[in-house]
Parts: structure tokens; sequence; C-alpha cells
């Protein structure tokens, strides 16, 4: 049709308008090279994650009201703000669902806190009370390590935070470790409990974001990140609330050589903190957790909420692959 239309009008015009459609294509070839530009993030260094994951664990078993989960607290929070964020903390009495009162903290760290445009990477810093995934029933009241469940998610983020205070990416980023995540109900309760046993943390900072009227372009949380050999299927809810998200990381990872981790195939859908974000919050967040398709006894490991949840667990080659990725990730948001 626009063919038809060129061929009837005058020859001046036609002229002109052959010139401003050229003009305008070289535009869009411009325009789309600019598009595609992408940009080289900083090289995530797997052995200073590591590090970080070895002073958590070396604290002992992260549980709220414990003194180890205070002196770790005050060790994250001082390494954010080594690291040039603007520390804020949200104390919090949060019960748990045998009524017991955690003493609980949320540690936030921002990076460019006066940009409306911003990422949101999350963990949870704090370990589970119970062994109740643990094959010798005498270890199920026993307080786990939580190296990979929990440590590893917070080691990454530590260490992408030491490499933003070196250089910034474009947008804002909140690093946020919460509380509370890992006190749910045990598999060898049987009184009554509330809803909801699980993620306290998450949800009380998602009601009441450490700034008024918090808002993020998405939210990227890490669980269970550190294990050998680990696959990180799409999990479910973040399949559903967050696909396109959720897409652009899987594909940045293949793309950066890590497909042997992230695995383009969906897993199962977990309760975690994202759930809390997206719900509460109304933020997209995608979950990148564990996943074993090959494992009967649990997809999340066979270590999973035992006392085998130790340093001999974690990979420095899966560490590398999950902190590179969610780097190159958030260096080319624009």
């Amino acid at each position: 049709m626009k063919i038809k239309n060129v061929l009837v009008i005058p020859v001046l015009l036609l002229v002109l308008t052959a010139v401003a459609c050229g003009n305008s294509k070289s535009r869009n070839d411009q325009t789309e090279t600019v598009d595609k530009e992408v940009i080289k993030a900083p090289e995530f260094d797997a052995d200073s994650a590591y590090q970080y994951i070895q002073v958590q664990a070396d604290f002992g078993p992260r549980v709220p009201n414990t003194q180890a989960h205070k002196e770790c607290g005050e060790y994250l929070a001082g390494q954010l703000e080594k690291f040039g964020a603007k520390v804020y903390n949200q104390y919090a009495d949060l019960i748990a669902y045998d009524g017991t009162i955690l003493k609980s903290r949320n540690i936030i760290g921002a990076y460019k806190p006066e940009s409306k445009k911003r990422i949101l990477l999350c963990a949870h810093w704090d370990s589970r009370p119970y062994a109740d995934n643990d094959p010798d029933p005498k270890n199920h009241h026993t307080p786990i390590l939580g190296v990979n469940d929990g440590a590893s998610g917070v080691g990454v983020l530590l260490e992408i935070a030491r490499q933003i205070q070196k250089e910034q990416p474009a947008l804002g980023i909140d690093i946020v470790f919460f509380d509370s995540e890992d006190y749910g109900i045990p598999e060898f309760y049987d009184g009554r409990y509330k809803q909801d046993t699980w993620c306290l943390g998450s949800q009380y900072w998602a009601r009441t974001p450490h700034v008024q009227n918090y808002n993020a372009r998405y939210g990227i949380l890490l669980d269970m990140v550190g294990g050998k050999d680990a696959t990180f299927y799409y999990e479910g809810y973040s399949a559903r609330t967050a696909r396109s998200e959720m897409k652009k990381i899987w594909k940045k990872a293949h793309e950066l050589g890590y497909g042997n981790y992230f695995v383009k195939e969906d897993g199962g859908e977990t309760v975690d903190d994202h759930i809390y974000v997206n719900k509460l919050a109304r933020i997209p967040c995608v979950d990148i957790i564990n996943y074993d398709a090959d494992n009967p006894q649990s997809s999340f490991g066979s270590f999973w909420h035992t006392v085998n949840d130790t340093m001999e667990n974690i990979d420095r080659n899966t560490l590398k692959a999950v902190g590179q990725t969610v780097m190159d990730v958030i260096y080319n948001e624009k």
C-alpha cells in the first residue's frame, strides 16, 4: 500500500520523502544499535563471596534471640556501611508459629537512594532453629548452621555490594537482608498455629518498607545459591508474577555460559520471601533457588534443613554463576 501511494505523488515530493525516509531509517538503525549495547559488569569474585559465607558460619546458627544472631546482624550492617551503602535497620518483634516473640532485624543497604529507578536484591540472613528434615530424629530440635540456606545468598550480595561501591550501575540498588524467614512451622509440630509462619521479616518489610512509598522495577531473591552442582529452574510463583524478569535473568545466564546452572524448565513452587514482596509490596520478584529434580527426599537438596548444611557443600563455581549473572543483569538496566 505504501509503495503504491508514493508512485502517484509529484516527483519533488517523492525525492523529499525518499530523503526523509532514508534519514528515518538511519536513525532507527542507530537506535537499535544503542538498544543492543551490552555493558560489561564488574568481575564477580567468588573467593570473596565464599569468605563472606565463612564469616557467617563462624558465628554459628543465626537463630533469632541468640547471641550469634545479634553479632552476625552487627557484622552484616557494618559490611554494607563499609561498602558505601546507606544503611537502614528495621527492628521488630515478630510472632512465630508457636507464639515465640522473635527479636528480628531487617538490614537494608541502599545505593543511589535518591534515584526513583530501583532494583531490589534480597536474601534471608537467619538460620533455621530446627534440623527437622534430618534423617536422624535426634537432630530435629537442633539449630542448623544454614550455610547454603541463608548464608550463601547473603555472601553473594555482600560481594555485589563491594563491587557496587567501586562502580555504580545506572539504577539505584537496594540490598535487603530479611530476618526470621526460616522460623516456620516444623515438621514435628502438632499444635495450633497461625497462617504464614514463614518469611516473617519480608512480610514486615513489605507492609512497612524502609522508606515511605518504596517501589522497585523488580526484585531478585537469592536462596540456596551456593551448593555444588546446583540447578536453578523456573520457580512456579516467579513464573506467574515476574515472568519477563525471570526470562531475562535466565537468558543472561545462558549468554554468560551458565546454562548448566540455570535450566530453562519449570521447577517447583516454593514459599519464600519473593511471594510477600509481590503480594504485599506489589513488586515482581524472581526467586533464584536451588531445585534438585532428581532428589526424592527434598527438591532443595539432601542437606536442606539438616545438620549437614555446612561449608563443605559450598562451591565457588556456583557462587560465580549466580553472582555474575545477577551483576550483568543489573548493570545492563537503563
